[in-house]
């Protein structure tokens, strides 16, 4: 069965002025977060072969730090159609999906809502329901072009707190 593995981005960096919010980065704790949920995949054996990342500097900073913990992951597709993204633009990024298990890494609202979409059956976690920065969840779909509202099923769902190391 296909996989999926949505991820909001790692927290950003709110300290200094940026040109723009599409060019804000991660701040330390989204920079130690990132390769952690790489070490979790890993550790799970859950290596992408499709990525799917937001054009936002704060994504792509994401996707960077969990990929230099999943060797052999697929390099992400750049899309600015998913900075802000609804879940019906993300939804429809997935529906060309071609790969086993495919990542996206994205933002809220629409990550999460996303998420919230697609799971016939959601997790108990008590972060689930606001889908905080790092929160990943893990699901088993039929197939990409019948990916639909309550069509997936609940693999896993964590955030880094719940992980060792997380400072």
């Amino acid at each position: 069965m296909p996989r999926l593995i949505l991820t909001r981005h790692a927290k950003s960096d709110w300290s200094h002025e940026v040109p723009s919010d599409h060019d804000r980065p991660l701040n330390a704790r989204g920079r130690a977060a990132a390769p952690l949920i790489g070490q979790e995949l890993a550790a799970r054996g859950l290596v992408p072969d499709q990525v799917f990342c937001s054009s936002a500097r704060r994504t792509q900073e994401t996707w960077a730090g969990i990929s230099s913990e999943l060797p052999g992951a697929a390099a992400a597709e750049i899309l600015p159609s998913l900075y802000h993204a609804s879940p019906e633009t993300m939804l429809s990024v997935l529906h060309g999906a071609t790969g086993q298990l495919v990542a996206m890494v994205a933002h809220n609202p629409g990550i999460g809502a996303l998420a919230h979409r697609l799971l016939a059956a959601g997790p108990a976690h008590p972060k689930f329901g606001i889908y905080p920065t790092g929160a990943t969840l893990i699901a088993e779909i039929e197939d990409w072009a019948g990916l639909e509202s309550g069509r997936a099923r609940l693999v896993d769902f964590f955030v880094p707190r719940d992980l060792p190391g997380h400072p």
